[in-house]
């Protein structure tokens, strides 16, 4: 797996001029900055609402799916669908592990609960999910988004386990990255926006554009599901990124994290 990823990021050097940005990062096109559009836990309108909205505007999203999940037995088609017509499948794990301590996590089941399960168990779950991935849409190079933005498993943090088999991970931190040069591609930031509107996520983008550095969201249920966002504040977002794709590199997160190791390799020679 090592080798296939170490081969997808000398594939990564996009074909077209770059450009300085902010503090001399460069971007695809001389783009202002780069914008992560990323949903998680294989719901039901993300593939009735926003895969369509994406495809109507000519812009590729990163769904992260839990593979034990219902809508992916019963949908598996449609996910595979969205693989091939461009869309990013993403590793959410296996089970959804998570933190079952708080009063607000009631939800969590035993046998999925972070804090009694091990690294190692974590590193296994992780990894045969990107193999299911694999199944589905044939490819090898992955990112991954900590279920819950939790890492802390029963001895210990996960996070350096599996942090090698992917070529970008998010993690809990804020929709817009501070400093292209510092980032750890093993923790970049991301914000799960609920309830926003889109003249809200807009100006998440136009921050990231005046840093010359990169927009991460996760979104969940888009007019529906949980942790919802309206289904006209996703249209607004969309319409925006695809009137000015100039300005701004909407594209599937593997791309973006491939682009920018690719960056930071040639910022450290």
């Amino acid at each position: 797996m090592r080798a296939c990823l170490t081969a997808f990021l000398l594939l990564a050097i996009a074909c077209s001029p770059a450009a300085s940005a902010g503090d001399g990062f460069a971007w695809p096109e001389g783009r202002k900055a780069a914008v992560s559009l990323a949903y998680d836990d294989a719901l039901d309108s993300q593939l009735d609402t926003a895969i369509p909205a994406l495809d109507r505007h000519g812009l590729k999203g990163s769904f992260y799916l839990i593979l034990s999940a219902e809508t992916v037995r019963t949908r598996l088609a449609d996910w595979r669908a969205a693989a091939a017509n461009g869309h990013e499948l993403g590793n959410h794990s296996l089970f959804h592990q998570c933190s079952g301590k708080g009063p607000e996590r009631s939800w969590v089941a035993p046998q999925r609960n972070l804090d009694t399960t091990t690294v190692a168990q974590m590193r296994d779950q992780v990894e045969l999910a990107s193999t299911m991935l694999q199944a589905i849409d044939g490819r090898s190079a992955r990112t991954y988004t900590a279920p819950c933005g939790e890492v802390a498993a029963m001895d210990g943090s996960y996070l350096g386990a599996v942090a090698p088999l992917f070529v970008g991970i998010k993690l809990v931190g804020g929709a817009v990255v501070d400093d292209m040069a510092m980032l750890d591609p093993a923790a970049v930031p991301v914000a799960a926006p609920v309830g926003m509107s889109g003249a809200q996520l807009i100006a998440l983008v136009e921050e990231a554009g005046r840093k010359g550095t990169m927009a991460n969201f996760t979104f969940h249920g888009i007019g529906g599901d949980h942790l919802q966002v309206s289904a006209q504040a996703h249209e607004e977002l969309l319409a925006y990124l695809a009137k000015h794709r100039d300005d701004y590199w909407t594209a599937p997160f593997v791309d973006i994290m491939g682009w920018v190791r690719q960056q930071q390799a040639k910022r450290s020679d």
